[in-house]
Parts: C-alpha cells; sequence; structure tokens
C-alpha cells in the first residue's frame, strides 16, 4: 500500500541555506563562541572577533566531551507534513520543544490517495460521526450550536482512526536534542520486536523520519553518542507495578486511550510513560456508554480496525509529577470545553490524591480540598472569562 511519505523541512532562521537545508557549520561556529562566555572576563562581544581557529578549537572540544549544552542556544524550526500522530507523541514527550499541531477535532478525517487511512476506518468514521451527532444533539441541543456538535461528533469519531494517522506540525527544538532524539529513535529501531507490529511499524516512521532530517544536515555524530543510554521517554515497562503515591508529589498508574495520551502532552511539567496492554481495550464514549446495543456496536467497529492501532485502543500510563503542577492541570483540564476522557481522568486522580492525603493527614489536604467542587471556574484562584452556563460541564458529570 502505498503511504503518504514524511516531509520534514526547516522555516526560515539565521542558519537555513538557500537549498533548505542547515547551515550547521555556523551553527557549531555560534556555539563554539558561546561556550568561551563562562570564563572569558570581557563577555560575548570580545568573543565574537576572537580568531576562528580559537572558536572551532572550544567546539570541537565540545562535541567530543559530552559538554553539549551550548547546542541547545541554537534553535531549529521544523516543518512536518505527514507525521504520524504517533510519531508526533513520540516527540512530544520529550519536553524540550514547542509546537502546533493540527486538531483532529477541527479537521475531518479525509482518506486520501495513497493514505494510511483504510477504508474501513473512513467508513467506520463517518459512519460514527452520524451517530454521534444524533446523541449530542438529543442531548445537548439546547446547549451546542450545529457547529459545534459537529466538532464534538468528529472528536469522538477519530477514536477509530488509526493512531498512525498522518498529521502536520510546527516543531521547534534545539540542535543538541534533535540530535539526542534521532540516536534514541535509532536505539528504539535496533530493538525493535519483530512480533510486535506495533512496534514494526513506528520503526518504519521513524526511519523515514531520520531520512529527512538527515537531508537537512541538522545530524552529527558526536552529538549522538548516548553515552548515558537513555531512551525514547514515552515507553516503560511493567507500569502496572510502579507503587502509586501521592504527596508533595505524585505518581499514579491507569488506562486511557492514545488520544487521552497525546492530549497530556501539553502538560510538560509533568511526565508520562505508556505501555501496550497485553489484551486490547477500548474507550467507550460516555455518550453512548448507557445504551448497551451501541456500545456492542462500537465494540464491534474496535475489532473491524483493531489491527491498525485506533486511537481509542487503551494502553497504560503513568503519570508523575509535583502536587503544583498537577494543580495546574487541573486549572486546564477541569473545564467544559477540554476533551472529555482527559477531563474524566484528571477528575478521577484529583478525587484519589485528595483521599491519600486525607488519610494520612497531610498539610496539602486541606489546599487539595478547595479544587475538588467541580470545573476550574469554582476554583478560589482561577478567573473564567467565558461563562459556559453549562452546569453539568461546571460539576463535571457531561457526557460528551
Amino acid at each position: 500500500m502505498k503511504r503518504q511519505k514524511i516531509k520534514v523541512g526547516i522555516l526560515p532562521n539565521q542558519f537555513l541555506k538557500s537549498d533548505g537545508t542547515f547551515d550547521k557549520d555556523e551553527a557549531i561556529k555560534l556555539a563554539g563562541k558561546i561556550a568561551g562566555v563562562c570564563y572569558d572576563k570581557e563577555g560575548f562581544d570580545h568573543l565574537e572577533n576572537e580568531p576562528i581557529e580559537k572558536t572551532m578549537r572550544r567546539a570541537y572540544m565540545t562535541l567530543n566531551n559530552g559538554h553539549h549544552s551550548v547546542y541547545d542556544h541554537i534553535q531549529i524550526i521544523f516543518n512536518l507534513q505527514n507525521i504520524p500522530k504517533i510519531l508526533a507523541m513520540v516527540l512530544n514527550n520529550e519536553h524540550q520543544y514547542t509546537t502546533s499541531e493540527k486538531s483532529a477535532r477541527y479537521t475531518p478525517v479525509v482518506r486520501q490517495e495513497g493514505s494510511i487511512i483504510t477504508e474501513d476506518e473512513e467508513k467506520l468514521y463517518n459512519k460514527w460521526i452520524g451517530i454521534f451527532k444524533i446523541k449530542i444533539k438529543e442531548q445537548y441541543g439546547n446547549i451546542y450550536s450545529d457547529a459545534k456538535i459537529q466538532k464534538l461528533a468528529q472528536e469522538n469519531a477519530r477514536y477509530l482512526v488509526t493512531v498512525f494517522m498522518p498529521t502536520q506540525m510546527i516543531y521547534s527544538t534545539s540542535l543538541r536534542q534533535i540530535n539526542y532524539i534521532v540516536s534514541w529513535m535509532r536505539d528504539y529501531i535496533n530493538e525493535v520486536n519483530f512480533n510486535d507490529l506495533f512496534e514494526l511499524k513506528l520503526a518504519y516512521c521513524m526511519r523515514q523520519f531520520i531520512d529527512e532530517i538527515y537531508k537537512l544536515n541538522v545530524l552529527d555524530e558526536r552529538l549522538m553518542k548516548n553515552e548515558k543510554f537513555r531512551k525514547l521517554s514515552i515507553f516503560g515497562k511493567e507500569l502496572n507495578k510502579k507503587e502509586e503515591y501521592f504527596g508533595d508529589v505524585y505518581s499514579t498508574n491507569y488506562k486511557g486511550s492514545f488520544a487521552q495520551l497525546a492530549q497530556t502532552h501539553r502538560h510538560r511539567t509533568l511526565d508520562y510513560q505508556m505501555e501496550m496492554l497485553k489484551d486490547k481495550e477500548y474507550f467507550i464514549p460516555p455518550i453512548i456508554a448507557d445504551d448497551k446495543m451501541l456500545v456492542d456496536e462500537w465494540l464491534g467497529d474496535m475489532q473491524i480496525v483493531k489491527n491498525v492501532n485506533p486511537q481509542g485502543e487503551l494502553v497504560g500510563i503513568n503519570e508523575t509529577g509535583k502536587y503544583e503542577d498537577f494543580i495546574l492541570k487541573c486549572k486546564e483540564r477541569l473545564c467544559s470545553s477540554a476533551q472529555l476522557e482527559i477531563m474524566l481522568q484528571t477528575k478521577q486522580t484529583l478525587l484519589k490524591y485528595k483521599k491519600a492525603l486525607e488519610e494520612k493527614n497531610s498539610p496539602l489536604a486541606k489546599d487539595i480540598e478547595k479544587y475538588s467542587h467541580g470545573a476550574r471556574c469554582t476554583f478560589p484562584d482561577f478567573d473564567c472569562n467565558n461563562d459556559c452556563k453549562f452546569i453539568e460541564g461546571k460539576n463535571l458529570t457531561r457526557k460528551i
């Protein structure tokens, strides 16, 4: 089957050459000058005019001795086209980035020639848009406009579409970080489980990505040595054996869909790992959860597309971070405008956190109580400038 190829370009910056590739030599030269700031008495202005030989000796020293932080000053803005959603998630889990990605909520899924999306996915996606529109209209037609209902229907129907579906993304990171990421991807490819179709497909996508990055002249083997043997941070093992803890810091385990995991990456102060489940499970949208016939139909349709890893497939997730950063997550996700699945999970974690703090008489128990009365508009330290006037949204009981 033909597939839309991943394409990677660089947006205009001081190191973009006329042929669209990266001027690595000039970037290394600048990093070499920056590396002298820590001990030059006269500062960077003096370093700008030093002999080039001195600059390059310093640059080569940092490249070869592992002192790579100066290469984080060199920022590159990548234009990623046709990148699989799961590969975008791999990138976004590494924290050191800024990204602007096409939203599946606002963009309908359209199967094009050469697309990885199958006919079954397209057919089921359109089928369930129709079903969700009817169900949402029945329960919330007095709340939402037809345009809003269409967007919500699309958001839920995309659970049936592969997590390998192509997306578009502007991705900014540093010269050091992109080299590190590529080195970790190479390790993933070399260690792939040939009996695991998901890993094989992801490794194939990583090879494409690396080939495109290589063409842009941003890779340098000296920045890719990986002496600390780091791995791609998104993948964990035996997550269900991780002990849960709630205090000044926390760690919790739960199941969530690929779609929800992608949403969590907006909270870069928190850490997430995922692990595929031994037996496949799927997220059931609450809007249909009380209709057994529709639930059975939904799960039956998931079986049709199970081999493409639909975005509604559940994975094991471990979430860790600091208490105050979790509260910041609550201030974004406990809202009637947030994706429902992550809102429900954030609510569940909040209640679990609250109970644990109360049981051990933690000083934080009094603080977390302030955030347990509903959506963020009920928080004493949050100002909402756009009142939704949606009761079920405010008390966190909405089904869509």
